[in-house]
């Protein structure tokens, strides 16, 4: 594996860390958390160290609104901010990185705002990585969130859980339909909306998808 210098990663509105190759960088990625979750989440760690072995710098960062408290759920009311929070990061990254390619993304609630931002904002990254886009609440199926996503242009990689209750394979492929850019749908089988990142392939797959699909490069070569 790749060594990787951890650096501080912080600007205005911005907290993070952020993991760089010790070789030339080819992309950068912003990578956030879920709603009860931060920068130092299971997946995010696991996804940031495989993909800096492949030359993509990865940022995790905090959303404001676990900026200002440790614990406890982002509120609807400061959604806008924790957006502006991502468009910060991604600026921030692209004078760290120069002229590769910029994605963005998260987990649940962090990848559905980027989700948001590049609907709202197609200039700020190149590509989306979301884990476990949460479509609806559980239960809730009526309640989908979708109305931003044919505002999505660039290439997305949606990487979801089939036992995920936020939202069902056939429910999750008819949402990303409505995206206007490409998108690569990678099931993992037997999890759910954790994805299991210790016991299941969803952090190779993503990988493979990220490196091919975002950045139209080699897939990963598999064990001899």
């Amino acid at each position: 594996m790749t060594a990787a210098a951890h650096t501080p990663f912080r600007g205005e509105g911005v907290d993070g860390v952020l993991q760089r190759p010790d070789g030339p960088v080819v992309a950068g990625l912003v990578l956030t958390h879920g709603a009860g979750s931060n920068r130092d989440a299971l997946l995010l760690r696991r996804l940031a160290d495989a993909l800096i072995d492949h030359g993509v710098a990865v940022a995790r960062i905090d959303l404001p609104y676990r900026q200002r408290r440790p614990k406890g759920p982002p509120s609807p009311s400061t959604a806008a901010g924790d957006r502006d929070g991502i468009v910060a990061a991604c600026a921030l990254l692209r004078q760290v990185v120069g002229d590769v390619p910029l994605l963005v993304g998260g987990q649940s609630y962090g990848g559905r705002q980027a989700s948001m931002v590049v609907a709202e904002h197609p200039d700020v990254a190149d590509g989306l990585l979301l884990t476990s886009y949460p479509l609806h609440p559980p239960g809730k199926p009526e309640r989908a969130r979708t109305e931003h996503l044919p505002d999505i242009t660039c290439p997305a990689v949606v990487v979801h859980g089939a036992s995920d209750p936020f939202a069902t394979t056939d429910e999750i492929t008819a949402a990303l339909d409505l995206v206007a850019g490409p998108v690569r749908l990678v099931e993992i089988e037997k999890t759910g909306h954790d994805l299991k990142p210790d016991r299941s392939p969803a952090v190779d797959r993503a990988v493979e998808a990220v490196l091919t699909h975002l950045l139209g490069r080699r897939p990963p070569a598999g064990p001899d």
